[in-house]
């Protein structure tokens, strides 16, 4: 089966940025918009950025003018570039392939901001 796999996670300190990418390990089909999303313990997921085919995008408001979600249509794969990270940004990211049928998911990737 198809997944995604998120790459670029890791530690950094406050201020510091942070390059994820997310690629797909086969085809997928049918995808009109590709996001990321983010999640603490004990809080629900909560969108992050998404990109659609047209190339409209949105961001949550916490992290608009910091964050910027960028996405090879060709290839099916995400980015999102994070700058000036702030503590609150430390969650697990998830990589989000929005299509008809389905959507999937990325098994996470941790992101971590602190001194």
């Amino acid at each position: 089966q198809v997944q995604l796999v998120e790459s670029g996670g890791g530690l950094v300190q406050p201020g510091g940025s942070l390059r994820l990418s997310c690629a797909p390990n086969g085809t997928i089909s049918r995808i009109y918009g590709m996001g990321w999303y983010r999640q603490v313990p004990g809080k629900p997921r909560e969108l992050v950025a998404r990109i659609l085919n047209s190339g409209i995008t949105n961001y949550a408001f916490s992290v608009a003018g910091r964050f910027t979600i960028s996405r090879d249509s060709a290839k099916n794969t995400v980015d999102l570039q994070m700058t000036n990270l702030e503590p609150a940004d430390t969650a697990v990211y998830y990589c989000l392939a929005a299509r008809i049928g389905g959507d999937y998911w990325g098994q996470g990737t941790q992101v971590t901001v602190s001194s």
